[in-house]
């Protein structure tokens, strides 16, 4: 009878299927992939639980978005180019375990953004542009184990920020820019076991965020600019796993991981060392990686030596001097070979001096909120015609967003030296006066978005060294306003989208020599001068989509030799020349090409790119073809969805790579009419082709399959481990 209702409710389920759309219902799974849809379809089943929106475009959850699919369990909302979750976006949802938002472009998080969710195991966030987390975001998410913020634009971590997550195992933060932990950052964490904080720009050991993970085993912290390890620096109870490779240090205290006990194994490898101390009180370590240091196998190094072979620990690594015993590992000395020939003075590294705490005992201003547990001020949506005074010192998040101030005074936040954080979003702001942020030494977030700026001068940023996101969205800037950012040496991330900006010129940048990311999407950009990028040689994104240009900016693009992401969506560049990408060929990963109505692409218009693309965007385009991609070996993702391809035996050696790739790329006919609609690898058009036969043929015998086609599938697989839908189907 069970059986009969279900087969009933999904002969029902399959009428409402959306027509992009496929569904399974034995399985209830719905799969909608790199379509063009803009909103969540309302006639998915019901019952459906796996939901796959991977590839469209949505730009905004709304708020209850799901609530006509109460069972599902898995949902998958990859490359979606969502920017912003609207609070109660995913209302509804209770039986949710998994969601994957990786690779859109949100920018912020705010406590109702995931409001519901009281089931959800898995939250995949890797690979957007988070900001900031305000804290209560995960607050509902009590039942979490894995939060993956990797890859996003993280430079500071509030006092408990990860409030809610009572379970939560493994926390990974890689790939961002964090220097600054509150020291309550992780205090609300009581069952991590794992912590991933490599490749971030922390320059000391954040021991006393750390002390609050009693519970955490692994941590890794490879890849950050720490040069030393201070005494009793690390105080976790049952850490045994610390990875420190890859760093800057140069010294390493003797009782740095006294307070480790549990400590197993120690990573070291490619730093500055030139030598250890013996490690007292590590006494339960069993390996020290030492690889790619220079070490100085001096009379100097004995103490260490003794010490590890005494307590039998494993240490790799090799001598670098002196000569006579350059190459030899650390446990094949001999105590005698280590002389004193020459001196090697250990650096006297001292810990950087304690901030003394800021508490106040003055009150909040009057209608405002002020939260001593978060440090956190608001007065947001008072109507107030002025900005409020007397928040407690010690803030650090303030957010006054909505208030029609119109103008902000110079000295407006006396006394919030602690700030790190400050909101003026929709506030009709249309001046920032000369030492408007005077005082805010720790400012490092600045939010100005959707107010009336035109201009500003490079002296309202006085006394706010630290800036180091400035968010100008929404304005009404005719040009980026030239010399504004030589008083901000630490901008790395510059926001200028959605304004009306008619050109990039010469001069605009000058000062931003950290900048990382630059956002100018939704401007009239039509020209950008060939020098006008010149002083951002650390640039890693650059963001171009929905302008006006009419062909690739191939001059301004060199001298960027760190760019990673390009994105021309939505530009009017109907022809695409020889070598447009030549400047950036050597780092050039994710390319955005899509939207653009291009019609011609030049075969040699991909010159210089290969193996290091990662992602390339070409659906909804007008082209009959494209140049050869086979030595780009290492695609995630290729979308040619709506490109009308014309399948006759010139498109052969394009249907063939498509065959042999292991990704969905939605590639069809356009022509000839006989195959109008096909997929391009099922296109019969290529059957009469001179050569098929033998070139099948040979791609087919077993050794060359297995070569070829195998190891690809096996790469594809291996980097998306028990993500859902992790296999696609080209």
């Amino acid at each position: 009878g069970l059986l009969l209702l279900a087969v009933a409710l999904g002969a029902t389920a399959a009428t409402r299927c959306p027509a992009p759309c496929v569904c399974d219902n034995l399985r209830a799974h719905v799969l909608c992939l790199n379509g063009s849809l803009t909103a969540i379809p309302d006639t998915i089943p019901e019952l459906t639980r796996k939901l796959d929106l991977r590839g469209n475009s949505f730009m905004v959850i709304p708020a209850g978005a799901f609530l006509a699919t109460p069972y599902l369990t898995h949902l998958d909302l990859q490359r979606c180019k969502v920017e912003r979750l609207e609070e109660g976006a995913f209302r509804g949802l209770g039986r949710l375990v998994y969601l994957n938002l990786a690779s859109n472009g949100i920018a912020l998080l705010y406590q109702e953004s995931l409001d519901g969710l009281f089931s959800l195991q898995q939250l995949i966030l890797e690979g957007n542009r988070i900001e900031e987390i305000q804290p209560g975001a995960f607050g509902h998410l009590r039942s979490l184990t894995v939060l993956d913020l990797r890859a996003n634009a993280l430079v500071y971590l509030p006092d408990m920020v990860f409030q809610g997550l009572q379970v939560l195992r493994w926390l990974r933060l890689s790939h961002n820019a964090l220097h600054v932990l509150g020291s309550e950052a992780f205090a609300a964490l009581p069952a991590l076991r794992r912590l991933s904080l490599d490749h971030n720009e922390l320059q000391a050991l954040p021991g006393e965020a750390l002390a609050r993970l009693d519970g955490a085993t692994r941590l890794d912290l490879g890849h950050n600019p720490i040069t030393y390890v201070a005494e009793e620096a690390l105080a976790m109870a049952s850490l045994s796993h610390l990875f420190l490779d890859h760093a800057s240090l140069q010294d390493v205290a003797p009782d740095a991981f006294a307070r480790s006990p549990q400590l197993r194994i120690l990573d070291l490898r490619e730093n500055q060392l030139q030598g250890l101390p013996p490690l007292a009180g590590a006494g339960g370590l069993v390996r020290v990686s030492l690889d790619g240091n220079p070490l100085l196998c001096s009379c100097l190094l004995r103490p260490f030596h003794k010490w590890m072979t005494r307590a039998r620990v494993h240490a790799e690594g090799a001598c670098t001097a002196p000569p006579a015993l350059r190459g030899r590992s650390l446990n094949s000395l001999k105590s005698p070979e280590m002389r004193c020939s020459r001196l090697w003075p250990p650096p006297s590294p001292t810990a950087p001096p304690e901030q003394p705490s800021s508490a106040s005992s003055r009150q909040c201003p009057r209608g405002c909120f002020c939260s001593p547990d978060f440090h956190h001020g608001s007065c947001e949506n008072r109507d107030l015609r002025e900005i409020p005074r007397d928040f407690p010192e010690d803030t650090r998040l303030l957010d006054l967003r909505r208030n029609p101030f119109r103008t902000v005074p110079p000295d407006a936040f006396p006394g919030l030296k602690e700030l790190v954080s400050l909101h003026l979003q929709r506030c009709s702001i249309r001046v920032l006066h000369p030492g408007a942020l005077r005082g805010l030494a720790s400012l490092v977030y600045l939010y100005l978005t959707d107010n009336h700026l035109s201009t500003l001068v490079a002296a309202a940023f006085e006394g706010a060294p630290q800036l180091a996101y400035l968010d100008l969205d929404h304005n009404a800037f005719t040009h980026v306003p030239a010399g504004t950012f030589r008083l901000l040496p630490n901008l790395i991330s510059l926001h200028l989208q959605h304004n009306a900006i008619g050109e990039l010129v010469e001069g605009d940048l000058a000062g931003a020599r950290g900048l990382r990311w630059l956002y100018l999407a939704g401007n009239a950009i039509r020209h950008i001068a060939p020098a006008a990028l010149a002083p951002t040689k650390m640039l890693e994104k650059l963001q171009l989509e929905g302008n006006l240009l009419s062909e690739v900016p191939t001059a301004a693009l060199r001298g960027l030799p760190t760019l990673s992401e390009l994105k021309l969506s939505r530009n009017p560049i109907k022809h695409m020349g020889d070598s447009v990408f030549l400047p950036v060929a050597s780092s050039l990963q994710h390319l955005y090409l899509d939207n653009m109505g291009l019609e011609w692409i030049s075969p040699h218009a991909f010159t210089g790119l290969g193996p290091k693309i990662r992602s390339l965007y070409l659906e909804s385009n007008k082209m009959s073809n494209i140049p050869d991609m086979s030595n780009f070996t290492g695609l995630e993702i290729l979308n040619l969805h709506d490109v009308p391809f014309h399948c006759d035996c010139q498109l052969l050696p394009l249907s063939r790579w498509i065959n042999k790739l292991n990704l969905c790329v939605g590639a069809t006919c356009g022509s000839p009419p006989e195959v109008q609609g096909l997929k391009v690898k099922l296109s019969t058009t290529f059957q009469t082709c001179p050569g098929r036969g033998q070139s099948e043929a040979a791609e087919t015998s077993p050794n060359k399959t297995k070569a070829a086609i195998k190891p690809n599938k096996k790469k594809r697989l291996a980097k998306s481990p028990a993500r859902g839908f992790s296999k696609s189907r080209a």
